[in-house]
């Protein structure tokens, strides 16, 4: 599998990124590890994670996702060295505000290490906008932890383009490590947080560009169709936000090109992503091997660029 370099971190990552917000919530120890298994012997060797993760759940304290990623490296299925793990740090747990300050950022980055089993982390990002913390602050805190060798690469998630180039600018006064990653939010149906001023940022600065919600938070594997398909889901209170004219459209249009290729509608709107400008790689999940398949299809499929444009067009 052809991997793509994720901006100038020097890190290569797979078509598409594993997203473990899952594991620990709608995918259990067992189940995870079986994910994991097969997209690694699958050629994919990137993984999404969140020291956040899943603190929404009743009963969770927000780690579980990592201490499931940690177990799995040390159950020795997986290598360390072979694989690329990004974690996050700075969004408010619980209703309790941590932000990016120094002394947050040095305090969180060991929990992630010890939950995760690890003495270093691929890459390391702010996981949205702290306005009461300095980005200079930031950035230096950052830079301490590259300097002793506990995070390769940084980046951040959730930045509007006025944001992520304020923080550009903060990095080369200062002579601090800038972020080199981006990770928004971008998918079929939403398309304007990242497409325009914030993608032709981070094409002119070669900022690799890892998005989420590839699948709309599950509305594009065409599961639902309706307000009654959401009923009993763990995240229908998202999906009912893309039941209108324009998410039916796209629907229709994956519909026609999953008959086309003989895949799915889930593989083609993350395949979608996968293809467009300034997108080193989607972030997607997967609770069972069967859903799995569908983002290790999207990782091997080339779409027409006559596909692509019916797609464009019908979430335009």
């Amino acid at each position: 599998m052809q991997k793509r370099a994720l901006g100038r971190t020097g890190l290569s990552i797979a078509p598409i990124v594993f997203g473990g917000n899952v594991f620990g919530w709608t995918a259990d120890e067992k189940t995870s590890f079986e994910l994991l298994d097969r997209f690694f012997d699958a050629g994919f060797n990137t993984i999404d994670t969140a020291d956040v993760y899943s603190a929404w759940v009743d009963g969770h304290e927000g780690g579980e996702s990592e201490k499931v990623i940690g177990k799995w490296l040390k159950q020795g299925k997986g290598r360390r060295e072979d694989a690329v793990i990004v974690t996050k740090v700075g969004f408010d747990n619980n209703g309790r505000k941590t932000g990016l300050s120094a002394k947050w950022i040095a305090e969180a980055v060991e929990g992630s290490l010890k939950r995760l089993g690890t003495d270093y982390i691929d890459l390391y990002l702010a996981h949205k906008p702290d306005a009461d913390t300095p980005i200079g602050e930031t950035l230096e805190a950052f830079a301490r932890l590259k300097d002793q060798g506990k995070v390769r690469a940084i980046g951040c998630s959730n930045y509007e383009a006025d944001e992520l180039r304020a923080s550009l600018e903060a990095a080369e006064r200062s002579g601090l490590p800038r972020f080199d990653v981006l990770q928004p939010e971008y998918n079929l149906y939403t398309r304007e947080r990242f497409e325009g001023p914030l993608r032709d940022l981070c094409m002119t600065e070669e900022i690799g560009v890892i998005s989420y919600y590839a699948l709309a938070a599950g509305f594009l594997t065409g599961k639902y169709r309706s307000k009654a398909d959401t009923e009993g889901s763990a995240r229908s209170y998202r999906v009912g936000d893309y039941l209108d004219t324009r998410g039916l459209a796209i629907l229709g249009a994956l519909d026609q090109v999953a008959a086309e290729t003989g895949t799915s509608p889930a593989t083609i709107a993350i395949a979608w992503v996968a293809a467009k400008s300034g997108i080193t790689a989607p972030i997607a999940s997967a609770t069972s091997l069967r859903q799995l398949e569908s983002l290790i299809a999207a990782g091997n499929l080339d779409l027409t660029q006559a596909q692509i444009t019916r797609l464009d067009e019908a979430g335009a």
